[in-house]
């Protein structure tokens, strides 16, 4: 997706908030099938919730202006950053939007700073992706019965 622009996203905006919301539902859906669990909690939360959640949005957009994936991350007290989704919509699925927009955050948007994620353990597209960008994966872990999760860091980068 090489045509496509990486911009922050601004969620007090609806139309916005909307495209986001629907695309984290939809997007979550298909992992909830790759790992088999559907409690994910970014599921289930309303637009309100997603809206009110201090997060750090960046959208990949494409010509067109449509949003065909984005990222959210929080900084924790130690100053790491902390991915909390990364989201691509169904209709965007291997075309690198996901690599797009991480490596946008890890090189343009925070450069220098130890970043960490998790996903579905069983959730093989965004764990090969994570390892494929320079993540470590750490121990897996399970916050949920019937829930696993893989964890990854990155240590500072440039």
């Amino acid at each position: 997706m090489p045509s496509a622009l990486v911009r922050p996203l601004d969620l007090t905006d609806d139309t916005t908030a909307a495209a986001v919301h629907r695309i984290g539902r939809a997007a979550y859906a298909v992992e909830a099938e790759l790992i088999g669990f559907d409690g994910i909690p970014a599921l289930h939360e309303s637009l309100a919730e997603m809206r009110a959640r201090p997060l750090s949005w960046l959208g990949a957009v494409s010509e067109g202006g449509e949003i065909a994936g984005f990222l959210a991350w929080e900084e924790e007290p130690d100053r790491t950053i902390c991915v909390d989704r990364l989201c691509v919509a169904p209709v965007w699925f291997r075309r690198g939007v996901a690599s797009l927009l991480l490596r946008h955050l890890l090189t343009e948007v925070l450069p220098d700073r130890a970043v960490t994620v998790t996903t579905g353990a069983a959730n093989a597209p965004a764990v090969t992706l994570y390892e494929r960008l320079g993540f470590t994966r750490g121990a897996d872990f399970s916050p949920a019965p019937g829930l696993r999760m893989a964890s990854f860091t990155l240590p500072h980068h440039r």
